[in-house]
């Protein structure tokens, strides 16, 4: 079909065999490295349990599973500002469904959002409201997956919520709410900034804006918010080497992932084991194996590790600016080892929905999506 003068073209998944017989043969012959007896994971992933869940990945998951369950969804792409966008649209079976876009982040994909477009398209099939479903709008960010790589320098986090705005209007929603995670959390607020004329809400799961280095805005935080402070600086200290590499030599670290499956694992993995539900000793204890592969095998079967990494270089220089205040209505939903705190979010944003869970952690929509999908429910109950 071609809606205002841009074409949007039908697309389906289709790998070639031969990549998959390729990642088999890299993973069967992979160089390990050395470790150190009793570290655990405090040097990195330990290359005791990679190698177990290298060989699974070579051995027992099945692409062509997923492969087809991802086809399920109705899928395209287009072109915006010289990008080609890949994105799922699944239009909701409810004539009044609100329309939604998510948006992940990384080491993320649209793998995430499997396990809920189904209830929040369409809730009368999954013992929900039927007047609380969404079209789903589920793009694959540029550069990463479907959508990369990226072919020119300049897609930070600003030029992709723009991007996302034509999406939207190039699909004829005039209005429609915006959701996201990670890398997401900070997009879909900066679309509701953009588009606001458009953007009916904006729901986030994690946080809302971060310190500006005020002590008097830190003053009178409740426990949990100064455990979750407490994260938030020992993640600065001790967990943002991925970020800072990516950040300033996404290039030569692109190398090693873009050669080597068991590296692209490895990189992946270790933040599904950080970063997941604390109380979960390993990363498939919070995410199905299965899903988390599949996840990993999109980076590697589409070549985009090293296009998704400069999204951090391209990005960099707006790392703690302060935004713009918005009015557009937001919501918030904080899972275990988020560093949401309600004070920092409504400094810059209109928070009339906040949610806190005992189950869960960054990546929502694969690890508790019934708790995600009925917060979002909530939120945009009264923006319809």
């Amino acid at each position: 079909m071609e809606i205002d003068g841009a074409d949007i073209r039908p697309f389906r998944i289709q790998i070639p065999q031969a990549e998959l017989t390729a990642l088999n043969d890299r993973l069967a012959n992979t160089r390990w490295p050395d470790e150190l007896p009793g570290v655990g994971w405090a040097y990195g992933v330990p290359i005791s349990y990679l190698k177990g869940l290298a060989e699974y990945w070579r051995t027992s998951y099945d692409w062509r599973k997923y492969e087809a369950k991802l086809n399920n969804f109705p899928q395209f792409t287009t072109t915006i500002d010289g990008q080609n966008i890949h994105f799922m649209h699944v239009r909701s079976p409810e004539p009044d469904a609100l329309p939604l876009i998510i948006t992940h982040g990384w080491p993320g994909s649209i793998v995430e959002f499997m396990d809920i477009i189904g209830p929040l398209t369409d809730p009368r099939a999954h013992g929900g409201d039927p007047a609380d479903a969404f079209h789903v709008v589920a793009p694959s960010m540029p550069g990463f997956g479907f959508s990369g790589p990226t072919r020119e320098t300049g897609w930070d986090m600003a030029r992709i919520a723009r991007a996302w705005a034509v999406l939207m209007g190039r699909l004829g929603y005039e209005r429609y709410g915006a959701q996201g995670g990670d890398t997401g959390s900070v997009i879909s607020p900066m679309l509701g900034r953009i588009d606001s004329e458009h953007v009916v809400g904006v729901h986030v799961n994690g946080s809302l804006g971060f310190p500006s280095g005020d002590p008097a805005e830190l003053a009178g935080l409740s426990d949990a918010e100064q455990a979750r402070l407490a994260g938030m600086q020992w993640q600065m200290q001790d967990g943002t080497g991925y970020a800072i590499i990516q950040s300033t030599r996404p290039q030569t670290l692109g190398v090693g992932l873009s050669d080597s499956p068991a590296g692209q694992l490895a990189w992946i993995v270790e933040k599904f084991k950080e970063w997941t539900d604390p109380a979960a000793e390993l990363p498939e204890d919070a995410v199905d194996r299965d899903l988390m592969l599949t996840n990993v095998s999109v980076y590697w079967l589409t070549g985009t590790a090293t296009s998704a990494a400069r999204l951090y270089k391209e990005g960099q220089a707006s790392w703690g600016q302060q935004e713009q205040r918005s009015e557009v209505p937001s919501g918030v939903a904080v899972f275990p080892g988020d560093f949401g705190i309600r004070s920092i979010a409504e400094r810059d944003n209109n928070v009339i929905h906040w949610s806190e869970f005992e189950r869960g952690g960054h990546f929502p929509a694969m690890e508790v999506p019934d708790l995600l999908v009925d917060d979002v429910r909530t939120f945009f109950r009264g923006l319809r």
